[in-house]
């Protein structure tokens, strides 16, 4: 399901502009200088433009700046607790926050839960450097729904990593009071919950 006007309309002279009713006084504009892929999921717009993602008209990812984004979801969280075994990632599909997930010798078993298998398969494609970690043996890759996913797992994770794009269409159920509270029964007795 595609959301609002398809982003390759809002290419214009060589520039991507978004503009979000989240954030009223904010616009972002990247240069385009080549159009790699297009295409609609059936669950959002994706658009890989030279050096970034973006997914119904939203900018995810830059291949520029990404690592800073990426170690600062992953790195703060696990830093932050002395017992990070089985780590849950929600979302991610571009790959970052795994590639810094399983980087951490502690870490023992990963598992991600993506509602959109062709986002991975575009970051498989186009971004390597963040997709690397997908054919890690520390990690079971759970295609669907991470909130469903949730209900199905309990007192199952040290730590628990989500990484969403804005609350609309698909992971809005991820932004609301009902998803703390499964990800507060999903954690092992005694165990940190930081979510940016």
């Amino acid at each position: 399901m595609c959301l609002g006007p398809p982003p390759s309309a809002r290419v214009g002279e060589g520039w991507f502009r978004e503009t979000c009713s989240l954030w009223p006084d904010q616009d972002l504009s990247l240069q385009v200088k080549q159009l790699l892929h297009h295409r609609c999921s059936q669950y959002q717009d994706i658009l890989r433009k030279t050096y970034g993602l973006v997914l119904d008209g939203v900018i995810q990812c830059t291949e520029r700046d990404e690592f800073s984004y990426q170690e600062m979801i992953a790195k703060l969280q696990l830093c932050s607790h002395l017992n990070q075994q089985k780590v849950r990632i929600t979302g991610g599909a571009d790959g970052g926050p795994l590639r810094e997930v399983v980087k951490h010798p502690s870490v023992e078993s990963v598992v991600q839960c993506e509602i959109d298998e062709e986002v991975i398969e575009v970051s498989k494609k186009f971004f390597p450097g963040m997709a690397i970690s997908y054919s890690s043996s520390k990690l079971t890759l759970h295609v669907g729904d991470g909130f469903e996913f949730m209900k199905q797992n309990q007192n199952a994770f040290n730590v628990i990593i989500t990484d969403s794009s804005d609350p609309v269409g698909p992971v809005e159920s991820l932004f609301k009071e009902s998803y703390y509270q499964l990800m507060k029964i999903a954690l092992k007795a005694n165990q940190l919950l930081l979510n940016p």
